[in-house]
């Protein structure tokens, strides 16, 4: 099973505790190993994490920055210990734009760990589903694949998720009903849940409720049951 969050809720975090935002980064950054350990009590082999989209960019340079360094901290402290219970973490998105230290300290990570089994965790950074679409149409152009021999499982091989299967649902916390421009193509059939938690709260009742509420979910793929 794969599941996607959209991990909402970290600002409004910090602003009801009187905090600055960055705290809420952190509390949210801070709740990804709890959250991904549930997960995979509930047989979750695949569990993908908008953390930074190609939007953000237009936050304020003082945010940005922290969020920037945040990723490369998390990376250097969380990785040895994801790769001992055999975490396997992927990067979705453009590395245009990061520094050269945090695409090190990504390509590090994601080399580490590229033959763990247990779960593969995916990091949305600098990521947005049409700029993935606009990467994959340039790869196909560059690799020399004749239109008439474009089909869907060509688009998927060139998709930053290549063969990782399609998510079977998508969360977003802190009560929005937005897909913001992620996994577009990816999740044209996952089943989708708002969860009214801010992410730094969301925790085993959160998963609970919201795993809950996929399992009484029927998944046609545009069909109509046989009666």
């Amino acid at each position: 099973m794969h599941v996607a969050i959209i991990m909402d809720g970290n600002g409004r975090w910090a602003v009801d505790r009187g905090l600055p935002r960055h705290e809420g980064h952190r509390a949210g950054t801070e709740n990804i190993r709890r959250i991904l350990e549930e997960f995979v009590k509930y047989g979750v082999k695949y569990l993908t994490l908008f953390a930074f989209s190609t939007e953000n960019w237009e936050r304020p340079d003082a945010e940005v920055d922290f969020l920037m360094k945040l990723l490369q901290e998390s990376i250097i402290s969380e990785t040895q210990r994801l790769h001992e219970n055999g975490v396997k973490i992927c990067h979705f998105g453009r590395t245009e734009g990061l520094s050269r230290e945090l695409q090190d300290a990504i390509s590090r990570s994601v080399d580490l760990t590229k033959d763990n089994q247990v779960v593969t965790l995916n990091i949305a950074y600098n990521y947005g589903g049409r700029a993935e679409i606009v990467d994959m149409i340039k790869a196909i152009i560059d690799s020399g694949v004749e239109s008439s021999s474009v089909t869907e499982d060509v688009v998927r091989k060139y998709l930053y998720s290549g063969d990782i299967p399609d998510p079977d649902l998508v969360i977003r916390t802190a009560g929005e009903m937005r897909i913001s421009n992620f996994l577009i193509w990816q999740s044209a059939y996952s089943e989708y849940y708002s969860s009214p938690v801010l992410w730094p709260n969301f925790d085993e009742n959160a998963v609970r409720e919201a795993m809950g509420a996929y399992s009484s979910r029927i998944r046609r793929y545009g069909r109509v049951p046989i009666s």
